[in-house]
């Protein structure tokens, strides 16, 4: 079909590509002519392609079509006009002219928000569904009849750019081109607009968009959201003309603190605050602007309010003057009307549009890969020096950013010294406990005494990057190592290679699965006689509480947190009384990692108080979706029990273990002996996974537990054979070394009635039972007889026997030939009594989503 495009902008453009694709013949393309030197995104493309360009300055004079402009359009022999976004207007002699009339694309669900802002007007009226209407074009009205529409949902805080950018523009196009297929075959339908619900609104200009202080805070949100970022919703703030961008509702619970700030007009003055303008609607409820405009067109943070104009521009290196001058060139070759670009010339008052604020960053990105532009930066730096001055504070990582304030209790040990946040982490700062509360937290090596905060209310937070979560971590390996050691008396090189060490690979794992979250397609069998496609979507749940235990703090908060973070969710996470020091310093270091990089800080709260006090309260709090757990059994129950009751939360809990570790006598002798005694005493058995029990096949029993003693620092003292109950528990009383740790224990002949061997011993104790030669089957019923199922392992050379008892022992991990051989790729979880749901690996991630099945009839 032979199609004139009527039009411009970017919208237009990719309009005219699609159609091209779709094999039509363009005869012509009618646009705007060249502003400041620079052409149309449309007329640049299609005078790439060698199509017919024409840029009249206007189509009719005194309401009357202009002859010699229309003869040219005629002559072009088109069958259909297609005007994408027209802001000129269209003779009827133009329009009526093709053999199929003309369709004109309109940003609304007509009959609503006839005019030229629809989209502002859409978001003024806080309509909770937007989207766009194909219409056969009429007299510049917006009244002619129906051919397509689509619509969307308006989400809370969408402006007019995002929900453009989301649905209006990528929908739009495809929109327009199937409207011109239904055209082709003959298919388009011509419906009426109805009159019911239609409305007409003027046209959105800097003159009649002042807010209105009068109205409730929802009713103001609309209004600026509405007006962002053309034209701009303003009002007079000390004496001058101030324009409000970025406006959020806010949650009400919040105290906002900050500093006031009089607005003329408004209910109550507004607080500047470290994350923005607070502003109040005349119902006491609340709103927030995260940047300001002033008259003379530079833009502000709005939380730099009173702090605008005080920084002291920065002395550039030689190396940073080669980089300002790169920069001067861009915006040579950008703003080509310019002869010369001054220190003063302003980026926008000089001609560049949206498009070219896209350009520059990208540019920027080319030239200096570690200063990482927002658009918003440039808006807010529009003459060259400010640009620049911006560009190379952020290069050396001088941000205006608030810096986070920590209040450190520092220590001198390893040969550093350790700066240890104490108090809660809460909404991305560090906050003192109501009433000043704290808790002592104890060096296990030493027996010294430290302090924490105690609880306080928390608040829901935004979105982390996981990566550099991962590599501030490596960047602090040896800190967070000492600490761990301090607060959980690990050994430093076992902390600093697998607490500090599988964190960071945690971290970076899951970086991976951040874009690759994915729903399927799946086939239904109720299809017939129409058309269905079923899929299903992956979405977050929302509000996580996870509570971790004290003998891995930081491995195990990696292993929750990075899950949940990468499936999108808010994490409240509750440490260990007892070790709450690695995650305090997490939170510190993602905090200050964050400020550049997008906040992450705001997704996670870390409170160390009392733990059966807030774990309860999670457990019971009505927002919160989902709690991950990990320590003991009796605790799981509880936890599982109240998140049924409050609001049937989906809980995953790893819970306590008693392993059995079975020997044959076909082993490696050598290594079945290493790996046993590191199944037993890794992380001097406080290790969940831990060999709680190992039976050696009775023709290698002896020799086993000689090589065992002979190659620990057990003494006969310490190596017991068929205890009581009593005296087994007497024997480990006695076991205490200096500080608090028990040391290395051995009970050999243990049966299968007595207690150490039902219960998870949590400490250095190995326990010992042998089982006769060649009962493979008797040695796997009393491996299984127990309440737990979490980890289990077999030492063979038989790769039969191999295969045949790891089918057969009922434990979420089975070990062959090896023992605490976790990965970060592998799911790691129990069964029975041990608890449900996998912590790593792709399974991880299913813990912390929700499936949405789509069932579409087409």
């Amino acid at each position: 079909m032979k199609i004139a495009v009527i039009g411009q902008s970017l919208f237009g453009q990719e309009v005219y590509k699609e159609l091209r694709k779709e094999g039509h013949n363009i005869v012509g393309v009618f646009t705007i002519p060249d502003k400041d030197g620079k052409a149309d995104p449309l007329a640049t493309e299609a005078e790439k392609d060698g199509v017919a360009v024409f840029k009249f300055p206007r189509w009719r004079v005194k309401g009357q079509a202009i002859p010699e402009v229309v003869d040219q359009y005629k002559a072009t022999g088109a069958e259909l006009n297609v005007l994408p976004f027209c802001s000129q207007f269209i003779p009827m002699e133009v329009i009526d002219h093709p053999q199929h009339g003309s369709i004109i694309y309109h940003p609304s669900l007509l009959p609503r928000h006839r005019g030229a802002s629809a989209i502002n007007w859409t978001l003024i009226h806080g309509d909770k569904k937007g989207g766009f209407t194909v219409f056969w074009a009429d007299d510049g009205l917006d009244t002619g009849p129906i051919l397509l529409q689509r619509e969307c949902d308006v989400e809370p805080d969408d402006t007019v750019n995002t929900i453009y950018k989301r649905f209006l523009f990528p929908e739009g196009v495809k929109g327009t081109v199937e409207a011109v297929r239904l055209i082709a075959e003959g298919k388009a339908p011509r419906i009426t607009q109805p009159q019911e619900g239609a409305t007409y609104e003027c046209i959105q200009k800097k003159d009649n968009s002042k807010i209105d202080w009068n109205q409730p805070a929802e009713a103001i949100h609309n209004w600026i959201r509405g007006n962002d970022k053309v034209p701009g919703a303003w009002a007079k703030v000390d004496g001058q003309k101030v324009t409000f961008y970025g406006s959020t509702l806010v949650n009400n619970g919040t105290a906002a603190k900050g500093e006031p700030l009089e607005i003329p007009g408004a209910s109550r003055p507004g607080i500047v605050t470290k994350a923005g303008l607070v502003l109040f609607g005349n119902d006491g409820k609340t709103l927030m602007v995260k940047n300001l405009q002033f008259e003379d067109g530079k833009m502000i943070a709005a939380a730099q309010y009173f702090r605008s104009g005080s920084s002291a521009a920065v002395e550039l290196t030689e190396e940073e003057k080669t980089f300002a001058q790169q920069m001067r060139d861009v915006w040579q070759s950008i703003l080509t009307n310019v002869s010369q670009i001054e220190d003063s010339t302003d980026f926008f008052k000089s001609g560049a549009a949206s498009m070219d604020v896209v350009r520059l960053v990208e540019e920027v990105k080319l030239r200096a890969s570690h200063c990482q532009l927002q658009n918003e930066d440039v808006y807010m730096n529009t003459t060259f020096q400010d640009f620049i001055q911006m560009c190379v504070r952020k290069l050396r990582g001088e941000d205006d950013e608030e810096e986070l304030v920590v209040d450190y209790v520092e220590k001198n040990i390893n040969n550093m010294t350790i700066k240890m946040p104490h108090q809660l982490f809460i909404n991305g700062e560090f906050v003192d406990a109501e009433g000043g509360k704290t808790y002592q937290t104890i060096n296990p090596t030493d027996g010294t005494v430290g302090k924490s905060e105690r609880e306080r209310e928390k608040e829901r937070p935004s979105t982390p990057l996981m990566a550099r979560l991962a590599d501030l971590m490596e960047e602090h390996q040896e800190e967070l190592a000492t600490i761990e050691a301090i607060d959980s008396g690990a050994v430093y090189t076992l902390a600093l290679k697998t607490h500090v060490g599988m964190s960071i690979q945690t971290f970076r794992y899951f970086a991976g699965w951040c874009d690759k979250i994915q729903g399927s397609t799946i086939p239904i069998n109720q299809a017939r006689p129409n058309r269905n496609l079923t899929f299903t979507k992956r979405e977050p749940i929302g509000v996580c509480a996870i509570v971790i235990p004290w003998n891995y703090p930081l491995m195990m908060l990696a292993w929750k947190t990075a899950a949940c973070l990468t499936a999108g969710n808010t994490v409240v996470l509750k440490p260990a009384q007892v070790t709450p020091l690695t995650a305090l310093k997490f939170a510190e270091l993602a905090a200050k990692g964050g400020d550049s990089k997008g906040n992450p800080q705001s997704d996670r709260n870390e409170p160390p108080p009392p733990g059966a006090l807030v774990g309860q309260r999670l457990s019971d709090h009505p927002d919160v979706r989902k709690l991950g757990f990990t320590g003991s059994t009796e605790i799981g129950k509880h936890i599982m029990k109240s998140c049924a009751v409050s609001n049937v939360k989906k809980v995953s809990l790893e819970l306590g273990g008693k392993s059995p570790l079975i020997i044959f006598s076909d082993c490696d002798m050598d290594k079945a002996v290493r790996m046993g005694m590191s199944s037993v005493f890794f992380n001097k058995g406080e290790n969940c996974i831990a060999a709680g029990r190992l039976f050696v096949e009775d023709t290698i029993h002896d020799q086993f537990v000689k090589k065992v003693v002979r190659d620990s620092t057990l003494t006969p003292a310490h190596t017991h054979t068929g205890e009581t109950v009593d005296s087994i528990r007497s024997h480990v009383v006695l076991c205490l070394l200096p500080g608090f740790f028990f040391e290395p224990t051995l009970f050999t002949d243990v049966q299968d009635h007595m207690y150490i061997a039902k219960e998870e011993s949590f400490g250095p104790v190995m326990i010992i039972s042998k089982f006769k030669s060649g009962d493979v089957d008797d040695v796997l019923r009393r491996a299984n007889d127990t309440e737990y199922g979490l980890a289990s392992g077999v030492f063979t050379r038989d790769i039969s026997k191999a295969l045949y008892v790891s089918e057969r022992l009922n434990a979420g991990t089975v070990f062959v030939n090896t023992y605490n051989k976790t990965d970060v790729a592998s799911p790691f979880g129990g069964f029975k009594q041990s608890g449900f749901g996998k912590d790593l690996g792709q399974e991880a991630l299913n813990e912390y989503l929700k499936t949405k099945a789509v069932t579409i009839e087409y």
